[in-house]
This record gives structure tokens, C-alpha cells and sequence, in this order.
């Protein structure tokens, strides 16, 4: 399997690997502002297998997406920042492979599962959801272009400050969306990538935990039940923290990667 895969230079002995979410997203949406890490560290970019410019190959699973990583890493540990989709994909890489991974960094996602009614009575979400309901059972495009569709309708859901959606919305053209997930997701056969007891499993890996206090996704109520190594809540964030709050976002991934 040979990943698309973007680098930005630095020491090799601090290399960073993020972990894209979607599925059926690229890695674009997450460079800024990371990039600016770049010399300090180096960076891996991948787009996940059948996401982006990396190819569509059997099986499209948590485990094999996981495979695909732990051959990128080779034998010298990393940090990891999984973001989304993707924080559960690299939690799952250091439960099965501890050594690869020096910090984890649980970026806008969560260890623990999303209970049902997580963001009942908060009027906002309520308001927004309706304003902006999801294209994927009502829209007539199919594959790629339903993909698109949704992050498109959706986008005021993932960023929290207005101001913040001109910019998102330039994002979101540059990202090669696919499908390679849909059907296996529609048709109830593509695997959870929770593990079971991901707190009890992950003990040995130093977890971090970054959020926006608005996520609209992934609750932030489930950022204080989660046992951590250390946590930061960026005020007036939503799911795409680092869209909203750009630079308090890459000074939180600077300290964590420090401690």
C-alpha cells in the first residue's frame, strides 16, 4: 500500500504524524496551521487509504487503515495528533502498537463513546441543525459529490465563530473528497474503530486531550470524564477548533508536544 503523503522537514527524532478524520476527506484541511511547525518538526501528512490521492485497496477497515500507518511510521516512535474520524484511528494505532507512538494528541474527538442526547437542550445546536440539516439521505448526488455536499452543508455546524466560515468554506475547496467509505458505512459493514476500553488500554500511552468548548460532533462534556495526561478547551472553538481559533489551537499542540 503506498499512501499519499505530504512532509514538511524537520528533525526526524520530532516527527509529528496527523491523522485525518472523515473518512473520505484528505489531510489538506488539518496543514494550517501546523505547517508553522514545520523545521521544529517534521511533519507527516497522510491521506488515509481510499481518502484523498491515496488509492481505494481491500479492506477498507479501522485496522487496515492502521496497517497502512504503522508501515509509514516504520521502527522509530512518533508523536501522533488524530484529528476527528481520525483521533479514533490513532487511538487505536497506539493501543495496538504502543511503542510507535510517543504522545497522542486526541484532537476535537473523544476516548470515550458520544452518548445518545449529548447535546440536548443546548438551543444553538438545536437551531443550527435545522438551519443546516445533513444532504446524505435527501440529496440526489452520488459518491464523491455527495461527500462534498455534506461537508459543504454542514460546515456551519463544524466552526463556532461566523467570521470563521468564509474561511472554512475556501478550505473545503481544497480538499479531495471521495467514497470509498459510503457504501460500506450506509450498508452497516464498516467496523467501529472504538476499541473497547480505550481508557484502560491507552494507560501506557500519554494522552492529550485538545477541544473546542462549542464542538458540535464530539461533546466537550466528555473531555472531563476522560482520564488524560493533560486536557485544553479552547473558549469559542467549535469542531474545527483550528479554524476558529488558529493560533491558540497551534499554541496548545506546541505545549502538549512539550509536557
Amino acid at each position: 500500500m503506498r499512501l499519499h503523503v505530504k512532509e514538511f522537514g524537520g528533525p526526524r527524532d520530532r516527527t509529528l504524524l496527523v491523522v485525518h478524520g472523515g473518512p473520505d476527506w484528505d489531510h489538506s484541511y488539518l496543514v494550517e496551521p501546523l505547517d508553522r511547525l514545520a523545521g521544529e518538526r517534521r511533519l507527516l501528512f497522510p491521506d488515509l487509504r481510499g481518502c484523498g490521492r491515496s488509492p481505494v485497496a481491500d479492506p477498507l477497515t479501522p485496522d487496515a487503515m492502521v496497517a497502512d500507518l504503522v508501515e509509514l511510521i516504520g521502527s522509530s516512535p512518533v508523536d501522533v495528533l488524530g484529528f476527528s474520524y481520525g483521533g479514533l484511528i490513532a487511538q487505536r494505532l497506539a493501543i495496538r502498537h504502543p511503542g510507535l507512538v510517543t504522545r497522542l494528541i486526541v484532537a476535537s474527538s473523544s476516548v470515550l463513546p458520544v452518548p445518545q442526547g449529548a447535546f440536548d437542550g443546548w438551543g444553538e445546536y438545536t437551531r443550527r441543525r435545522k438551519a443546516h440539516p445533513s444532504v446524505w439521505d435527501t440529496s440526489p448526488l452520488e459518491g464523491a459529490e455527495l461527500t462534498r455536499a455534506e461537508a459543504f452543508a454542514t460546515a456551519p455546524l463544524n466552526v463556532w465563530r461566523q467570521e470563521s466560515l468564509p474561511a472554512y468554506l475556501e478550505r473545503l475547496e481544497r480538499v479531495t473528497f471521495t467514497a470509498s467509505y459510503l457504501e460500506p458505512y450506509r450498508s452497516g459493514r464498516f467496523p467501529s474503530a472504538r476499541c473497547p476500553d480505550p481508557v484502560e488500554r491507552l494507560r501506557g500511552v500519554p494522552l492529550f486531550l485538545l477541544h473546542g468548548r462549542q464542538d458540535m460532533i464530539f461533546p466537550v462534556s466528555l473531555v472531563g470524564r476522560t482520564p488524560c495526561a493533560g486536557a485544553v478547551i479552547l473558549e469559542e472553538a467549535g469542531h474545527m477548533a483550528h479554524v476558529d481559533q488558529p493560533e491558540a489551537w497551534l499554541a496548545a499542540v506546541r505545549g502538549l508536544l512539550a509536557r
